[in-house]
């Protein structure tokens, strides 16, 4: 196989090309005039072809030297601007940045992260993508995203897990229901309702959770009808089908024909972690997973300094 120079030879060779001047371009590298012409000399010896015709009084490009810098000029431009590029992706100043989400997430944890982390970082783009928890442990797992916002808790020795919130469930029901009277809703009330809940599918961590919780307080679970998506099970609910049992973020969606009431137990309730490959180290994931923890960090405490207050 043909042996090419060196880059730093190269570069010597186009900065001389540029400047005409051994001293000049001497004091651009950063070196002495004798350690470039010996660069220079080992760049000839290596392509074959004298670069440079010298005098006392001038230096000037032979013509094999003028060929090789203007073919060679522009590659080392695009070598420079690719090193730069991929120095601003190990940076996480520009890239590509793989997120998923389940449906918990996708109505204030996610949208707020993305925001935190898009006003500091407008040069990297944000793939969005809607996965159930256990789909995105395997696109985690697989190098097919970067983070994921899921149920958890979630604890493997090859994942990073943050939790974002913990979040108590509300029993969602149509206006007038009865339930609807009180002020809260004990496990049991949910014995005799017709539970509207999302399929196995999507839906396969929560219903685990929620299943596991219903059962030890002795409540069968057997859904009325299911569904796939959350919109839909809040449709069903509005025609009166039945009732749903869902995280209290869910509230701001709902409308007027829906009203909710949390669940008295406080072990109904439910994680949202965001979590990443522990050998994903690049600076666009660890900042994304800060920005996010940002998000649900609380505020510092503001101090009032006037007397009396």
């Amino acid at each position: 196989m043909e042996q090419h120079p060196g880059l730093d030879l190269a570069h010597s060779f186009l900065i001389a090309a540029e400047e005409l001047s051994f001293r000049r371009t001497a004091e651009r590298l950063g070196i002495d005039h004798s350690a470039l012409s010996r660069r220079i000399a080992k760049l000839e010896r290596q392509l074959g072809f004298q670069l440079f015709e010298r005098t006392t009084r001038e230096v000037v490009l032979t013509p094999a030297g003028r060929s090789f810098y203007e073919s060679g000029a522009p590659l080392l431009a695009a070598y420079d601007q690719a090193v730069a590029t991929a120095r601003r992706v190990a940076q996480g100043k520009t890239g590509l940045l793989r997120v998923a989400y389940m449906a918990f997430a996708a109505i204030e944890l996610m949208p707020r992260a993305v925001k935190r982390f898009r006003a500091a970082n407008p040069a990297v783009e944000i793939g969005l993508r809607y996965l159930p928890t256990e789909e995105q442990k395997r696109a985690l797992a697989e190098g097919e995203i970067d983070l994921g916002f899921m149920i958890g808790p979630f604890e493997h020795s090859d994942f990073e897990s943050r939790q974002l919130a913990s979040d108590p469930l509300h029993v969602f029901m149509p206006r007038g229901h009865p339930l609807s009277a009180r002020h809260t809703v004990e496990p049991h009330d949910l014995a005799g309702e017709d539970l509207l809940l999302g399929d196995m599918a999507d839906w396969e961590a929560y219903r685990r959770h929620l299943g596991k919780k219903l059962a030890y307080a002795g409540v069968p679970v057997a859904p009325h009808q299911e569904a796939s998506s959350t919109m839909a099970l809040l449709g069903l609910v509005a025609a009166g089908f039945g009732v749903t049992v869902y995280p209290r973020q869910l509230i701001g969606l709902t409308g007027t024909t829906i009203v909710s009431r949390p669940i008295a137990d406080p072990a109904f309730h439910i994680e949202t972690v965001l979590v990443r490959r522990r050998i994903d180290r690049t600076a666009g994931v660890r900042r994304f997973m800060e920005c996010a923890m940002e998000t649900v960090r609380p505020a510092p405490a503001e101090h009032n300094n006037r007397r009396g207050h």
